[in-house]
């Protein structure tokens, strides 16, 4: 073995040293790439030994070494600037000057983005799991809730009585877009930009296809269907390096979620305080001076969560604003930004699921509190239109009645002070009781979409059908990283 290197193998004695070295590094954000840098460079060695670019018997060696930085682990990196060069130094510890031919035909600045996205994809699997996990809790919630009547609210106001299960179907809905939007992102992740090198390409041969499909940037996307495996690479090798647009679509999409997630917090927060359900104690904490508290407080960090994503996106928006064309080292603060987000938004939204799937809905105080502040006003006034009065008519009438009250003694002063005549000229007094209970009212509104209990019931099975296709692809994702991670570990024990 040749004697250890005095320096990082990229910045040498020269630049080695000096008070910036520390700023310049980002070893500390770097463990979570470990694995995502192994990979690309035993994907790159494969390629160059298979273009006859190095040996076999140097690819062997090299592999070697990798498989050897890989066991120490981590922890066991020489310092460095990055990962990047610290696994680079420990190859060459390792077989000497052979050690450096791992690096021909690449740059870091392509190496590090194919990491990103290596590792990122893994991430926006899990990220997925975690919609779909709450997406599940919300239908098998709804499931138990057709007939729970409950308020309706606009401007936090009582408006129209609906159901538990039509309540949680709206964020089902909202969180598949949710899943959606990250599948897209996903779809801009998973395309290589390894073999462009700096930025201009390189003289060598190198098969940029063979890197894609040993790292699993494959053609078989989240979005469904299949593409052109050129769409795998990015072709122009300027653009493959230096872009982070994929970052900054995946914490929007993420961002997005994180808000959707803080407004269904602060809705079970509210009713919490009313009283209308009760959440898990694993999901509740207590105060560490009044014992009788109850509080919710993983929701309210998950409430919290949007501000984090938010700020990330931000940070990340500003960071990549006007950046100049190839690469820059602003670039190595954009990446925490999306790691921090995806952490943290994957988190709530697990935590979500198990509050959601986990707490107890009060039917009765749900039931009292649906008929309250006249709620089903709006359903007296289409009953009304229904036998022909104007709708607008209508709505001046009921408007009155809830001057003074919400029963039909109300209605019917309202209708003889406007009308000049009975309600029951009209419409049948049956069919204004019916309209006054909120169950009834609620039944009424079969429209597509609406509250009634055949309408939601349809939903749950097109939102089950839904989440069972996105399981499905996100299991084919998963299988494509798996299958190329094997394969890869394949190519590599051919040259031991």
């Amino acid at each position: 073995m040749d004697e250890e290197p005095a320096s990082d193998v990229v910045r040498r004695e020269r630049f080695s040293g000096g008070p910036a070295r520390g700023f310049l590094s980002s070893m500390s954000e770097d463990e979570r790439i470990f694995e995502a840098d192994l990979a690309v460079d035993r994907a790159h060695v494969v390629m160059l030994a298979e273009q006859g670019i190095v040996s076999d018997d140097e690819a062997g060696e090299i592999l070697a070494a990798l498989e050897a930085v890989e066991e120490a682990g981590y922890d066991a990196l020489p310092d460095g600037e990055d990962v990047h060069a610290a696994i680079e130094t420990a190859v060459i510890e390792r077989v000497g000057e052979i050690g450096g031919k791992m690096h021909t035909a690449r740059s870091r600045n392509d190496e590090v983005a194919t990491c990103i996205r290596y590792r990122l994809r893994e991430d926006l699997v899990e990220a997925m799991r975690s919609t779909l996990a709450l997406r599940e809790a919300l239908v098998e919630v709804a499931q138990e809730h057709v007939e729970t009547t409950m308020p309706g609210y606009t401007h936090l106001q009582p408006a129209q009585p609906t159901t538990v299960a039509h309540y949680l179907l709206s964020y089902e809905q909202a969180v598949a877009r949710d899943t959606e939007r990250l599948a897209d992102a996903y779809d801009r992740v998973d395309r290589c930009p390894l073999g462009a090198a700096a930025f201009a390409g390189t003289p060598f041969d190198v098969d940029r296809e063979r890197t894609a499909e040993l790292l699993g940037f494959e053609a078989v996307h989240a979005s469904g269907g299949s593409s052109d495996s050129s769409d795998d690479v990015l072709e122009n090798s300027m653009d493959a390096v230096s872009s982070r647009d994929f970052l900054l679509e995946t914490v929007g999409a993420l961002s997005n979620l994180a808000i959707t997630l803080s407004g269904f917090a602060e809705d079970l927060i509210g009713f919490s305080n009313r009283g209308y359900l009760e959440l898990s104690d694993d999901y509740a904490s207590t105060s560490s001076i009044m014992p009788q508290k109850k509080n919710p407080d993983t929701l309210e960090l998950v409430r919290a969560t949007a501000g984090d994503a938010s700020a990330g996106l931000n940070g990340l928006s500003t960071t990549l604003k006007g950046l100049p064309r190839a690469y820059n080292r602003d670039l190595q603060r954009a990446t925490p930004h999306a790691w921090e987000t995806v952490d943290a938004v994957s988190e709530a939204t697990e935590v979500t699921a198990g509050a959601i799937a986990t707490a107890d809905w009060d039917e009765a105080s749900l039931e009292a509190a649906a008929a309250e502040g006249f709620s089903t006003a709006t359903g007296v006034a289409d009953a009304l239109a229904m036998q022909g009065l104007p709708f607008r008519t209508a709505h001046e009438l009921v408007a009155l009645a809830s001057e003074t009250g919400s029963d039909y003694a109300a209605l019917e002063a309202a209708s003889e002070e406007l009308l000049g005549e009975p309600l029951d000229a009209h419409v049948p007094r049956e069919a204004i009781e019916t309209a006054l209970d909120p169950a009834e009212s609620v039944a009424s509104r079969d429209s597509r979409g609406g509250p009634a209990p055949a309408a939601v019931r349809e939903r749950i099975g097109t939102a089950r059908t839904a989440i069972a296709a996105d399981r499905e692809a996100v299991d084919d994702l998963e299988r494509t990283i798996a299958d190329a991670n094997a394969a890869l570990a394949e190519e590599v024990r051919a040259y031991e």
